[in-house]
């Protein structure tokens, strides 16, 4: 039997090439008979630089000094595609991502605050080297700010207002962007590409603020006030900029904490991010010659099924007629949900709460131990 292992990392624990070892590892300890391809994915968040390298060796990195999402300094690639100068790629969470934050409670203080100028200054570097298309991965973000502070840099317009993160957009107006239209302007000759992890728009309850601003660490009046921030910035944009009139509700609009909205205020154009990731690593040709996909992800829930990589992985292997078996760190989905989701089996490496403290651990070898399970009572291929 043939097994394409193809997952996400699991957020915290294990980088996706870590989480394709080991699925493939204990699928192989309970079937060492079958065949495993490894094709560790990305969509557009944390590794999305190390997946799209990986598929083009010659690819080479820029680093630019830049700021994280307090401001702080960072110093973070620009990865020139195959070598050359002509595509870029960014991810955007290596200026603006939750890995950049404090440890601690501290952190929790910081979803009003955490800004996405960092991420700016990346682009900047890429446009700067000659890129005519730019890859923007955005995922993993610790920001909500509508994509306001990497607009600011860009424009070289600082701004306390829109450099500040959310929670001070609240007093964003149309006069802070005199200069959007010209921005827009200048990166009209540049094919910008939003490789978006979700499909959200930017306002609403599945948007940037109230759909992801609590696993950011904002409270629910945090999470209101950030939806208030974010609606000032639309109108704001839309003043200044009447091109950009809509685009907030268009998806993806809300990834990376409304960053998303900015790169399509820029010009940009919504990709999923995980599909960009597909195409580039050959998945749908892979599928086609396996048995069964297997792929992962830390947490198996409703954003699971809107852009990530298990609904890519789900939606390649329908296209090949194979099943597609997942095996994640949690699963908040019932089996109907993921039925529904064209999921043929989904398993929790923790299932019950005294098993979380050693697969934290050793995260490896726990989602080792679990894919083995799931191999022993997979049929064989008839």
């Amino acid at each position: 039997m043939r097994v394409l292992v193809a997952p996400d990392g699991f957020t915290g624990t294990l980088s996706a090439p870590e989480a394709a070892r080991a699925l493939a590892d204990g699928w192989l300890s309970a079937r060492p008979g079958d065949e495993v391809d490894l094709c560790p994915l990305s969509d557009g968040g944390p590794g999305f630089l190390d997946v799209l390298e990986a598929a083009a060796p010659a690819s080479r990195r820029l680093e630019v000094p830049t700021t994280g999402p307090l401001g702080g300094p960072v110093t973070a690639p620009v990865l020139l595609l195959g070598g050359t100068t002509t595509t870029a790629a960014v991810e955007s969470a290596l200026a603006c991502g939750t890995a950049l934050l404090p440890p601690g409670p501290a952190a929790e203080r910081d979803a009003l605050a955490a800004t996405t100028a960092g991420v700016g200054a990346l682009l900047a570097a890429a446009c700067g080297a000659g890129a005519q298309r730019v890859l923007v991965g955005l995922g993993g973000s610790a920001t909500t700010d509508g994509g306001a502070g990497a607009l600011a840099t860009l424009a070289g317009a600082p701004d306390a207002v829109l450099a500040s993160g959310g929670g001070s957009l609240r007093g964003v107006r149309g006069d802070h962007l005199a200069w959007l239209a010209d921005l827009r302007e200048a990166w009209a000759g540049v094919d910008l590409v939003a490789a978006t992890d979700v499909d959200v728009p930017l306002l609403g309850p599945h948007g940037a603020a109230r759909g992801f601003g609590p696993q950011k660490g904002a409270s629910p009046a945090d999470a209101d006030l950030l939806e208030e921030a974010l609606a000032a910035w639309r109108d704001a944009v839309e003043e200044a900029c009447p091109a950009a009139a809509g685009l907030a509700d268009l998806p993806g609009a809300g990834a990376a904490g409304g960053l998303g909205h900015g790169l399509l205020v820029l010009g940009g154009r919504r990709e999923a991010g995980a599909r960009a990731v597909a195409r580039a690593v050959g998945l749908a040709e892979r599928a086609a010659a396996a048995d069964l996909v297997l792929t992962g992800e830390g947490c198996l829930d409703w954003q699971s099924l809107r852009g990530k990589v298990v609904a890519q992985a789900a939606e390649v292997a329908a296209g090949a007629g194979v099943p597609v078996v997942v095996v994640a760190g949690q699963v908040r989905l019932d089996a109907a949900q993921a039925a529904a989701g064209g999921l043929a089996l989904a398993r929790a490496v923790v299932e019950r709460p005294e098993e979380l403290e050693a697969s934290l651990a050793a995260p490896g070898p726990a989602l080792a131990a679990r894919t083995a399970q799931v191999a022993l009572t997979w049929p064989q291929r008839a």
